[in-house]
């Protein structure tokens, strides 16, 4: 039997480039998977899942919409059963410095990158509690370990990762785990405008990354499914950097001080 046969699985931002891959894992994997995003480009991503034989539903919401989500729940849920697995993917960041931040970029980065998370995470709990347990997945990011821009977005992420220690801490009696991943730099199509006017911009951000490389969608689709199998049954609220090193430490700054090509 596969890891996830007989689950459903949510994932969020299904639309894009990390949330497609994690559909597919996760399908791959046995589960039903009901995909989320606000772009009606999801129903047909669904529907290509559902064409090769796995079981899929989407529904289409914005994170902060109240009264979309519940519709869209109450649609994934009758679809597919109750939820099983959350994986909080959805995100984004309006302005990448505090110079280009307004109230109003500043206000929607938290309120989709923290606020979906908490609104979707509540819509599943008690699906969770009723099956005698289950798994959240946030995905942060690295910029809610340090500053490295976007500063709304990354105070959404740094918060999240308390929103998702304080879920491990409340709901473990119910054996819900709670852990967040904190992906560096994700080769996706977001890059593609940024490509467009520096085509090395890529290339040039790699001389930080221990590694040598940029990660791709599949490894943070394999953390998460790490963390949501049985094979993570211990772990919870447990923040999983995954960044090729990035966070290890400063490898620019250290080559500098000990002159060593490494």
């Amino acid at each position: 039997m596969k890891e996830f046969s007989g689950k459903t699985v949510l994932v969020t931002g299904a639309a894009g480039g990390i949330g497609q891959v994690m559909l597919r894992c996760f399908a791959e994997a046995g589960a039903r998977v009901a995909a989320l995003d606000r772009n009606e480009a999801v129903t047909a991503l669904a529907e290509s899942l559902s064409s090769l034989g796995f079981e899929s539903a989407a529904a289409v919401a914005d994170l902060r919409d109240e009264e979309a989500l519940d519709k869209a729940f109450a649609t994934l849920r009758e679809r597919l059963g109750p939820v099983a697995v959350l994986v909080n993917n959805a995100g984004f960041s309006g302005a990448s410095t505090l110079e280009s931040t307004s109230p109003q970029t500043w206000h929607a980065d938290i309120d989709v990158n923290l606020g979906g998370a908490f609104r979707c995470t509540v819509r599943t709990l008690d699906d969770m509690k009723a099956a005698g347990g289950g798994a959240i997945v946030n995905i942060g990011s690295v910029n809610g370990l340090t500053a490295l821009g976007d500063p709304a977005y990354s105070a959404a992420k740094a918060g999240l990762i308390a929103y998702t220690k304080a879920l491990a801490l409340e709901y473990g009696r119910f054996a819900i785990r709670a852990n967040v991943i904190c992906p560096g730099t994700v080769r996706t199509p977001i890059w593609d405008h940024r490509i467009a006017r520096k085509p090395e911009v890529l290339d040039d951000l790699v001389k930080w990354y221990p590694l040598r490389r940029i990660a791709d969608p599949i490894d943070i689709a394999r953390a998460a499914l790490f963390l949501a199998s049985d094979a993570a049954g211990a772990i919870t609220g447990a923040v999983l950097p995954v960044d090729c090193g990035l966070s290890a430490g400063n490898i620019q700054m250290a080559r500098d001080l000990t002159l060593a090509d490494f």
